[in-house]
């Protein structure tokens, strides 16, 4: 049973390299509000944050970076060879993980959450919840996956992967264990399918609060979330557009793992749609691919707001939009409340590193703050 009254949360764990991320998103493509409670561990000992004198007086000050930030490498290559050190340095993060967790349940509008955690059962956090789910994959899967997307050497994610307990250990505390070895599609089956059986019936289905509309010469034009059914639609709009480079539907359904995509529709016609990402707090628009046939003028103020909209109701902070050359007008950026910035000139080191991570060259990156209260503030 929850402990937060008119929500449903979802436990979700799983080892490092097992893919707890792709399915936290999946869940929020059918509509849960999501907590990544390993990101909001890293912003607990940001500069500034609550946890981030208690780390240095505990571990020393040679663990401070250049940049006067916590060098996390530093401090994962020590808190993973030396056991006690981890309990230490837990003792720090859970306890203000687990408030600014329940911070974010008790702001959320929608009436399903999921809290994804690598810790979930061993700091308690599954207690408060009303399901558990565990993201399995063989060891082989994992360690390619470190290699791979998180740039490690494989030793170090051999150790990583050695310093947590066996996978079979969570999936026993498991309602539902989701077995992620074969294509985004495979997992996105089960992750409907689970879905379906363990939440309720009453909130599977509640709607989001539809977009306005506005009528222009070539029809009625409306914004709504895309989901993986639409890749194929998805597929054919970037085709049409960006001659260069040939996607197929089976391309876009692997996006939808890492992120979520905003669609503008004339009538039923698909004429544009932005890749937008919501990591930490942070909402990144990636890219944003429009039909030529309408003015970019008249897409791109729904778009955006709608993008806003969805991105206020996870709770985001700032929103990062990174445009190709065609797109980088400033005046219509600057109409719609943004500026252009450099990764170096954002005030958050969170939001700093999730512009220079996104920013590719050639793209032009444009700010806006959403809100001005921190989760985690200084106290």
């Amino acid at each position: 049973m929850s402990k937060w009254a008119g929500k449903y949360v979802i436990g979700l764990t799983g080892n490092i390299g097992t893919g707890k991320s792709v399915v936290r998103r999946m869940l929020e493509h059918l509509g849960a509000f999501s907590i990544d409670a390993d990101a909001l561990s890293h912003r607990a000992i940001a500069r500034g944050a609550p946890g981030y004198n208690q780390v240095i007086e505990t571990f020393g000050r040679w663990i401070i970076g250049a940049d006067g930030e916590i060098d996390r490498a530093k401090l994962g290559r020590l808190v993973f060879s030396d056991p006690a050190a981890l309990t230490q340095l837990e003792a720090i993060i859970h306890p203000l993980v687990l408030q600014a967790v329940d911070w974010m349940v008790r702001r959320s509008s929608k009436p399903v959450i999921v809290i994804e955690a690598v810790k979930l059962l061993e700091a308690n956090m599954h207690k408060d919840c009303n399901s558990v789910w565990v993201v399995v994959s063989p060891p082989e899967i994992q360690l390619g996956r470190l290699v791979s997307k998180r740039g490690m050497y494989e030793a170090e994610a051999r150790q990583r992967i050695a310093a947590q307990p066996p996978q079979e250990q969570k999936a026993v505390a498991a309602q539902v264990v989701i077995k992620n070895v074969s294509t985004f599609e495979d997992t996105w089956k089960q992750v409907a399918a689970a879905w379906q059986k363990t939440v309720p019936a009453s909130i599977q289905a509640v709607p989001e609060p539809a977009a306005k509309s506005t009528v222009i010469p070539q029809g009625n034009l409306s914004v709504a979330r895309g989901r993986p059914r639409d890749a194929g639609t998805i597929a054919v709009l970037m085709n049409r557009v960006k001659k260069e480079a040939r996607v197929t539907s089976e391309d876009i359904m692997a996006e939808f793992g890492d992120k979520a995509y905003m669609l503008v529709r004339v009538g039923s016609y698909l004429v544009g749609a932005a890749g937008w990402q919501v990591e930490n707090l942070v909402a990144r628009t990636s890219e944003i691919v429009l039909d030529p046939a309408v003015p970019a003028a008249q897409l791109l103020p729904p778009l955006v707001q709608e993008m806003e909209r969805a991105s206020k109701d996870l709770q985001c902070e700032a929103a990062l939009i990174f445009t190709s050359p065609e797109l980088s007008d400033d005046k219509v950026w600057q109409g719609l409340g943004y500026e252009r910035r450099q990764p170096q000139m954002l005030g958050v080191s969170v939001w700093q590193e999730a512009a220079k991570e996104t920013l590719k060259p050639g793209q032009t990156m444009y700010f806006k703050q959403l809100r001005q209260d921190r989760v985690l503030r200084p106290i």
